[in-house]
């Protein structure tokens, strides 16, 4: 659960943005201040880490329950259970012993990236939350977006080895570390695990996501939760 301070701070953060689909908010007659957060257990196994919310999110108050997040839904079904997740409410509760995450938490106009001046200015609150509420380290992030995410704000050097990293053919199914800090100077090591961005759009990854991310689970050793 997000705290009230933290909610505060997103919803004083959104009300300065310009670029938040307030019209989509509107029709589905939801507050376009309140931040789309999956966040989870902090002893959570994995994260998952993706771009900004679209309209199923808004319609929803849920990360990852459109087109693209169903896909990632799917893959996880199948990869604890075996089997398809039977209705949209199995689909949602397949992710609940995970963490989840994205860029910026609001929807933008268009459903266009936010710009890196957006994303910089909400990535304190969301590394905060990352630092303080999740207690794993392996984050399968969702596209280049979200991977390059975690340089905003590191060194040069950092940045440089995070693009280098992208441009590597065997981006997805390598894996790489990276340190973040906040700043009260808290400091901790996690490692990334990319994948292609799950949109039906993203003709040339599409129909090889599922794949990709089941083979990922299956290296992370990613089963089904024991029963009490």
């Amino acid at each position: 659960m997000l705290d009230a301070r933290r909610r505060e701070a997103f919803r004083r953060l959104a009300a300065d943005t310009a670029g938040i689909d307030v019209e989509v908010y509107r029709q589905l007659g939801k507050d376009p201040l309140e931040p789309i957060l999956g966040l989870g257990e902090a002893a959570a196994p994995l994260c998952f880490f993706g771009r900004d919310p679209g309209r199923e999110e808004v319609r929803h108050g849920a990360p990852f329950v459109g087109a693209s997040g169903q896909s990632v839904r799917r893959a996880l079904h199948r990869q604890l259970y075996g089997t398809e997740p039977a209705d949209f409410d199995a689909a949602l509760a397949v992710g609940r012993g995970f963490f989840w995450l994205g860029t910026v938490p609001y929807k933008p106009q268009g459903n266009r990236a936010w710009s890196m001046a957006v994303k910089r200015r909400f990535q304190p609150l969301l590394r905060e939350l990352l630092l303080s509420e999740w207690r794993g380290r392996h984050i399968v992030t969702f596209g280049r977006e979200a991977f390059l995410w975690f340089g905003i704000d590191q060194p040069r050097a950092v940045r440089e080895r995070l693009e280098a990293f992208w441009r590597r053919d065997d981006r997805f199914s390598a894996s790489i570390d990276v340190r973040l800090h906040d700043e009260h100077g808290a400091l901790r090591e996690f490692v990334l695990h990319p994948l292609p961005h799950p949109s039906p759009l993203n003709q040339l990854w599409f129909k090889r996501f599922p794949a990709l991310l089941q083979a990922r689970l299956a290296a992370l050793a990613i089963d089904a939760p024991t029963a009490s």
